[in-house]
Order: C-alpha cells, then structure tokens, then sequence
C-alpha cells in the first residue's frame, strides 16, 4: 500500500504541475481514462472537475497559479488514492501516465519527488538540485542528540 501511495503522490504531482501547460490535453485525457472503472458517469464528472480546476489554474487572474495547483493537490490526491484503492491495477497506469506527463512538461515544470526517512533518533538531510551543508556538533551524553 505504501508504494501505491509514492505513485498517487507523484502521479498528482504532475497532474497539478501539467495544469496551463502544453502537456494538459494528454494529462486530463489519461487521468479520465483512469476513471473508467468507476464507470461512465464518475468519468464525466472527473472531466468537468479537471476541466474547473484547470480553469482555475490558467485564469487565476490575482492569483498565483502555484498557489492554487497547491491548493488543488491534496483534493486529487483523495480522489486518485480512493480510486487506486479500489482498483489497484490502476497504479502501474498511473505510474506510466505520470512518466509521459512528465516528459512533456517544460523543464521548468517537471519537478522531482524525494522520499527520506529518518527513524530511531536518525536525522535526514537532504537536497535536490543543490546543497546541503550540515555544521552540529556532535551529541554529549549529558545533552543527547537534540541539545
């Protein structure tokens, strides 16, 4: 279930960053067709939704279209994961999707995704596309590892 989650994070990921871009008409298209297993009304209302946020994105007018894709992510999020849920099949052709997506995306728009996680008293640092410079002193026994 865990990976199926990294695909829907990253899948939805995408979707948001293809919203006014050249890569949208192939973006909406595949994640309707995602939707066909629900059947053919939840297809059509999953177009229209794309078809609002979409419009939202591009004449956002006022606001900042990275604002509002933000805003929009964790709504499809629910909606992808929900449907992944009941249909896991779904999730190599959202793996696939998010791939093609992707590559049409100007590069300015094709983000990447990191998952890191730090347990048992660990500590994680990390960069994408730049540096991480670390200066800690090292942990006293009377301090512990947090100071």
């Amino acid at each position: 279930m865990v990976m199926f989650e990294e695909i829907v994070k990253d899948g939805v990921a995408t979707l948001v960053r293809a919203m006014a871009t050249d890569a949208w008409p192939m973006a909406r298209d595949g994640v309707v067709r995602l939707f066909r297993r629900k059947g053919r009304s939840e297809q059509e209302a999953m177009a229209k939704r794309l078809d609002k946020d979409e419009a939202r994105v591009s004449g956002s007018g006022t606001e900042d279209p990275d604002k509002v894709r933000v805003e929009l992510a964790p709504q499809w999020r629910v909606r992808i994961q929900d449907l992944i849920d009941l249909y896991p099949a779904g999730a190599e052709e959202l793996r696939e999707l998010e791939r093609e997506i992707r590559e049409l995306l100007p590069k300015e728009r094709q983000g990447w995704t990191q998952y890191n996680v730090a347990r048992d008293g660990g500590q994680v640092f990390a960069a994408q596309g730049g540096d991480v410079k670390v200066n800690q002193l090292p942990p006293t026994p009377e301090k512990g590892v947090h100071g």
